[in-house]
């Protein structure tokens, strides 16, 4: 159905445009009385209630979250205190390789990126950084940083993303309003670090901007409350509880609600609480089926985890992991929470303990794969520790994370650690 409005509505466009453009008797009253209707059936289709059994299901308040999820054990997991450091610097670094590698073919077809790596010379899944950009002088769209920057000749240091931004800013969340921030403070923060945002952010950021009160800017004139912008958002939440993944999902859950609702709130819990697993097992796979714990059992987000852990072990590569989320999901958004999880869970599955193979092969299956990888990457890299990461994803990072927040250029990546262990550890 949503091909064949594309379709149509494209078409509606192209003969609006001719009609108009010729001059032809009538064209414009026709044109006006079609988005009068149109603008009518939008509202209506806006105003559609969701069913009570999907509200059931996937409440927004945090204790009715809580009283559905699954029966688990929710106290904080043991931690080895030799291990901490390696693991969060595994896990910091994980993301930003896994962002940065997926940052230049964010979106391509697997196709086109098969062509780019045979026009690069790589193998594919890509075993490091490419080696050119599709488009070397095009400014991608947070401020700064161009896309030639992220590949392996041009590296120096890690170039800037939203995926990493939001890493960043929820370091400062925490060290400038404390282990029991609102939703209201991250709103505040959002006004004084965010020059700009995309979707459901972007969203949230104006009706802060407006005067909306932050426990209402996601509600308000927002179609991607189930988007993965939440989703990119876990990781500082994960890693400063680390071992500890019901506090990793409460403090996702007050991020989330500032721009998101439902799945896209559960999405960044999940990934948080999975993240802070991370830190206390074996392999990824122990971490995702943990997380599971702490969003609601019968919710869209955990059925979609579910039904990817039931088939990863079925799934041989990147293209049958894209097939199967293909052939479940249909015309989901290519940016949804639910379809990028499941990738997410593939590409951790298949890849396990190698930390080449998970974020070469989620990078590979594409959708939003620099978000994906990102994620993977944090994971992989919480339950392996940066000794285990291959030099080649971190040698040209130099100690540098840039930003485009106001008035922070760039972090220090061990300086980002030892700030996130600080939390860890209980020391803030």
């Amino acid at each position: 159905m949503i091909e064949e409005f594309r379709k149509l509505t494209e078409q509606t466009e192209l003969w609006m445009r001719d009609r108009l453009d010729r001059e032809a008797p009538g064209a414009r009253e026709k044109a006006e009385a079609l988005l009068a209707e149109l603008a009518r059936r939008l509202e209506e289709l806006r105003e559609l209630p969701d069913a009570s059994e999907r509200l059931r299901r996937e409440p927004s308040a945090l204790a009715e979250i809580r009283a559905l999820r699954p029966a688990a054990d929710h106290a904080p997991r043991p931690l080895a205190p030799e291990r901490l450091e390696s693991r969060m610097a595994g896990a910091l670094n994980g993301r930003l390789a896994g962002c940065t590698l997926g940052a230049i073919v964010e979106m391509n077809s697997i196709g086109d990126m098969e062509a780019h790596a045979e026009y690069d010379r790589m193998s594919f899944p890509p075993e490091d950084y490419w080696r050119t950009a599709g488009q070397p002088s095009w400014q991608r769209r947070y401020l700064t940083g161009i896309p030639q920057d992220y590949t392996r000749s041009r590296m120096c240091g890690v170039p800037v993303d939203d995926d990493i931004a939001y890493t960043q800013l929820g370091l400062l969340i925490l060290e400038e309003c404390g282990r029991g921030f609102t939703t209201a403070d991250v709103g505040r923060m959002w006004l004084k670090y965010l020059p700009m945002a995309c979707t459901a952010e972007e969203v949230a950021l104006r009706n802060l901007k407006q005067g909306i009160p932050a426990e209402l800017a996601g509600d308000t004139e927002n179609p991607y409350r189930e988007w993965i912008g939440a989703d990119i958002r876990s990781d500082a939440w994960g890693y400063a509880a680390a071992g500890n993944p019901e506090l990793a999902a409460e403090w996702a859950y007050r991020d989330a609600m500032l721009s998101h609702r439902w799945n896209g709130v559960y999405g960044e819990m999940y990934f948080s609480a999975a993240i802070a697993a991370a830190f206390t097992v074996d392999h990824p796979r122990e971490a995702l089926e943990l997380a599971l714990g702490e969003i609601p059992a019968e919710c869209a987000m955990a059925d979609a985890v579910r039904w990817a852990l039931d088939r990863a072990d079925g799934i041989r590569d990147y293209r049958e992991a894209r097939a199967a989320v293909d052939s479940r999901f249909g015309e989901m958004s290519c940016v949804h929470t639910l379809n990028n999880a499941a990738l997410t869970v593939f590409g951790l599955v298949l890849g396990g303990r190698d930390f080449t193979r998970v974020i070469g092969e989620t990078v590979a299956m594409g959708l939003d794969n620099d978000c994906t990888a990102a994620t993977a990457g944090s994971i992989a890299g919480a339950v392996i520790g940066i000794e285990n990461i291959p030099e080649q994803w971190t040698r040209n990072f130099n100690d540098v994370s840039f930003s485009y927040l106001n008035g922070v250029e760039r972090f220090s990546i061990r300086g980002m650690t030892e700030r996130f262990l600080r939390f860890a550890r209980g020391e803030r």
